[in-house]
């Protein structure tokens, strides 16, 4: 890919500021710190837009870097001399000699132990609802026979192993994020995993990557106080209510958003025994303050709820 002229006539310059920085994360606080100090990028007319154009510019060299990667690899692959082919021997293969002469080992994504059902003999009051759903994983979420996810509050790391006998590369996959839906697998084959998503994503903030022969997404949830049942509606779903908030890294949330979260998961316990939420306490309490100061008025025929 031939590179403007254009794009190219500040690298010595930039080179030697990033020379002067160690590492990319010192370079990015300078130079959103100049923006700060030396202009009004963050608060003049286009304030809402900031983030939009910093995201817009990575997306555009994100998607610039892997073609230019992906085209590097088809040339390296294209340029290579083929090999003299030798006079054909014969000659006897011990055992040691086979391993020495097997093919290099394809990447095997690592088997992670399946999701199981919740112990219905455990279940408590009100939990009658949780029966045939799964506990879930270390990281609040389920490993499926064709894939696994993790979740927090706020986002989503979905893994689809690919059980094939080569090496898969970025062109081999193919990825299809919506708000709504979501489709992975292998150009050519049957999609690993395809359907209408549990719920809404922010798709402008979707990533994946490979790992190990695994497509690796990250997903940003559009609600960022709910617990996922599954990533695919359809698929059987994880018990929240055996959720484990401490996973969630509720000390990371902003207080408003923590207070919310924090009601939120009270008012499920309750409601899963049988009591009353956050809210009927507020409105009980109420009423009683009222009561207490009324005590001329006869109660006993009201019905509360």
């Amino acid at each position: 890919m031939v590179v403007p002229d254009e794009e190219l006539k500040y690298d010595n310059m930039l080179m030697h500021i990033a020379q002067q920085h160690n590492g990319i994360e010192p370079l990015f606080d300078t130079f959103f710190g100049f923006l700060r100090r030396k202009t009004d990028f963050y608060t003049g007319a286009q304030k809402n837009m900031a983030q939009t154009l910093v995201m817009n510019a990575f997306k555009k060299h994100h998607t610039i870097a892997v073609k230019e990667k992906a085209t590097k690899e088809e040339t390296d692959n294209f340029d290579k001399p083929m090999p003299k082919p030798e006079p054909a021997t014969i000659e006897e293969i011990t055992t040691e000699g086979a391993k020495a002469t097997a093919s290099p080992a394809v990447p095997t994504p690592e088997k992670e132990e399946l999701s199981k059902p919740v112990d219905e003999s455990k279940l408590e009051e009100g939990e009658e609802s949780e029966k045939g759903k799964l506990e879930p994983n270390t990281g609040n979420g389920a490993n499926y026979e064709n894939y696994s996810f993790t979740q927090t509050l706020e986002e989503l790391e979905v893994r689809v192993p690919f059980n094939v006998n080569f090496k898969v590369k970025s062109r081999d996959c193919k990825v299809d994020i919506k708000e709504k839906a979501l489709c992975v697998g292998l150009k050519g084959h049957d999609p690993v995993i395809k359907g209408e998503l549990y719920a809404k994503i922010l798709t402008d903030e979707a990533l994946w990557h490979l790992e190990d022969n695994a497509v690796v997404l990250t997903l940003e949830k559009f609600n960022k106080v709910e617990w996922w049942g599954t990533i695919i509606k359809g698929d059987q779903e994880i018990s929240t209510k055996k959720v484990q908030p401490e996973n969630s890294k509720l000390a990371d949330l902003d207080g408003e958003t923590r207070s919310m979260v924090e009601k939120m998961m009270y008012d499920q316990r309750q409601k899963a025994a049988g009591k009353p939420t956050s809210d009927d306490e507020k409105k009980a309490e109420t009423m009683k303050r009222f009561m207490d100061q009324h005590p001329e008025m006869d109660f006993s025929k009201c019905k509360w709820g």
